[in-house]
């Protein structure tokens, strides 16, 4: 018999201890001055799964973020991490026991909508989550980064200049300009200031050394920021760019690139579709890797989450959606005016018969429609109803995240 309950601050170690045996680790011995993914951990929003004589083999939790929605609209979103079971108990059920309970604690809170980042592709979308972000990485050789319109001849953009920091120096700097960013950026998490204070993450949130490289305005406002620091004697990688400013991006990028006594720079995050290659005058000079998704998006209540994002292009269609994972199954009417819809349960016939999450997929807009009706995962129901479907979810920013957790 298997017994699913949260856990409080008592339950912590033995929380890790059965989260690093579930994927045959160690709990690593902290360092002064440095800090642990763990150390975010909201216990009171944790689950430990127990055997009938009470040993723990399966553990889940969630962190309490936001989201920004496209019209910048930012909401409460429950961020599920640190998901494990036990070797010996794997394949018995334990997994999706510990999916359920913890899906109904997240509408008891009254959101609507849970995110994660997916360590295998297979494992959650029976759960009802969907890709909805995509990121990668680009790797740029220093001799082949020369600028299509160099520095002296670049139009006018955003004055400013550059600071550069330690990471030490600078943390309330950090949370200041991310947040004022993720507020912006349609995909994007908060970073919760206890994470900030604890080092909890990776970096920069992390207490790592790195060089940050603040870009300041005309008035000397922080508009954006570069985390790096020499990952090999002679790559230079850089964690994150935080801004809303394709200028500002791109002072930054050339800041990096002029780096003495580095052979390559790796950016780490690149949003899809970013116009970085474009400004090469070699277009082949920066080479995508690790192209791939990020964000999975679970929505629970599909009438609030449609009416709480905003959109760009007036229509109406109907959605027939299933959720296997829940025994659920909805017909909503969907209309959008004036940027914003609302969303109904009607008995029309449907436009779109899709799984809960292919919409968590196209929800943000970083997924069209009309890509998994080819691939078999929505059926339209008229000719239009693809081109509409694209034309309604696409936000005016493609969604990005870049929060690991």
């Amino acid at each position: 018999m298997l017994k699913i309950r949260s856990t409080t601050d008592e339950d912590f170690d033995v929380f890790l201890e059965t989260l690093h045996a579930a994927f045959a680790r160690f709990r690593e011995t902290p360092v002064e001055g440095s800090g642990f993914w763990w150390s975010a951990l909201e216990m009171d929003r944790g689950l430990l799964a127990e055997t009938a004589d009470g040993r723990p083999v399966g553990t889940a939790t969630a962190h309490s973020f936001e989201l920004t929605l496209p019209g910048g609209t930012v909401t409460p979103a429950s961020g599920v991490t640190a998901v494990g079971v036990v070797p010996t108990h794997r394949r018995q059920g334990v997994l999706t026991a510990m999916m359920r309970h913890q899906l109904a604690q997240v509408r008891a809170r009254g959101e609507f909508l849970s995110v994660l980042l997916s360590s295998e592709a297979v494992i959650y979308r029976r759960f009802g989550y969907g890709p909805a972000t995509y990121t990668g990485r680009l790797t740029v050789p220093r001799h082949r980064a020369t600028f299509a319109v160099p520095r002296a001849q670049a139009p006018a953009g955003t004055p400013g200049s550059i600071e550069l920091l330690r990471r030490a120096e600078c943390g309330e700097l950090l949370e200041e300009v991310y947040d004022r960013y993720r507020r912006a950026q349609p995909g994007a998490l908060s970073r919760p200031h206890h994470w900030w204070v604890a080092g909890a993450g990776q970096p920069p949130i992390s207490l790592d050394q790195r060089y940050i490289a603040v870009h300041r305005d005309a008035d000397g406002g922080a508009d954006g920021y570069a985390a790096y620091s020499l990952s090999e004697p002679t790559t230079l990688t850089v964690d994150e760019i935080i801004t809303s400013d394709d200028a500002v991006f791109t002072a930054l990028v050339r800041f990096l690139l002029d780096h003495d006594l580095v052979t390559r720079v790796v950016v780490k995050h690149v949003p899809p579709g970013h116009p970085l290659r474009w400004q090469f005058a070699d277009f082949r000079a920066g080479e995508e890797t690790d192209d791939g998704d990020w964000l999975w998006v679970r929505l629970l209540d599909i009438p609030r989450a449609l009416t709480s994002r905003g959109w760009s292009t007036d229509g109406e269609l109907v959605l027939d959606v299933t959720d296997p994972f829940l025994a659920e199954h909805g017909r909503y009417l969907l209309t959008a005016r004036d940027g914003e819809a609302t969303c109904v349960p009607t008995d029309r016939e449907p436009d779109l018969s899709l799984d809960v999450s292919d919409l968590g997929s196209i929800y943000l807009g970083g997924t069209t429609p009309s890509m998994l009706i080819r691939a078999g995962h929505i059926r339209a129901h008229t000719p239009s109803a693809a081109t509409l479907a694209d034309n309604l979810f696409r936000g005016e920013h493609p969604p990005h995240c870049l929060h690991w957790f």
